[in-house]
């Protein structure tokens, strides 16, 4: 049964609902690469893992997040215009293999934390970014099948728990225990 600190496999699709009123398949989770999550420890949206409590495998699931639910209302203020020149590389130059149209970039913001932006458009000296996730204002329609519930190991929590973990030890080395690592592969776990 899903339960916090259960790894859950399911296929999914998802849909929303185009201008038309039509739905249309935005992604995708098939029983060869299936969608797996640790319940209850931040991975999905929180209205989703609602939903999937108390499921058993083979149970089918069929529901709508409102985007309230989801990611929230689109907020026009997420839209903003920024100089070229904060798109730079290290030559002086603007990164145009990095910034262009419909590419996602990282943005730190003014508490130091990173955030994904869309570029949206690119002229001559300014670059049109969108901070709101790209289902934002858009209800969000899941169905699929759970294929698979099991416990979660200890070495999948410490990585679930410290995501600077190399990913190659599990988050049981020392310096990923320490949050050390920052992501690269250390070496001091014997894995290669």
């Amino acid at each position: 049964m899903i339960e916090n600190l259960k790894v859950v496999s399911a296929t999914y699709e998802l849909y929303i609902t185009d201008e038309n009123g039509k739905e249309e398949l935005m992604e995708k989770a098939t029983e060869e690469a299936p969608l797996t999550w640790c319940h209850g420890e931040g991975m999905m949206l929180p209205a989703f893992e609602a939903a999937m409590n108390g499921k058993e495998v083979g149970d089918s699931f069929d529901f709508v997040l409102a985007a309230k639910d989801a990611y929230g209302e689109y907020i026009p203020e997420g839209l903003m215009d920024l100089p070229k020149k904060m798109f730079f590389n290290g030559d002086g130059e603007f990164d145009e293999e990095r910034v262009y149209v419909g590419a996602i970039v990282p943005m730190n913001t003014v508490d130091g934390q990173v955030v994904r932006a869309q570029v949206c458009e690119v002229t001559d000296d300014q670059v049109t970014i969108d901070l709101n996730h790209p289902y934002a204002g858009e209800d969000l329609h899941f169905k699929g099948v759970i294929l698979s519930i099991r416990d979660v190991t200890e070495g999948e929590l410490k990585a679930i728990r410290n995501p600077h973990h190399c990913g190659k030890c599990h988050g049981q080395c020392n310096d990923c225990e320490k949050g050390d690592c920052n992501g690269e592969h250390c070496g001091n776990c014997g894995e290669a």
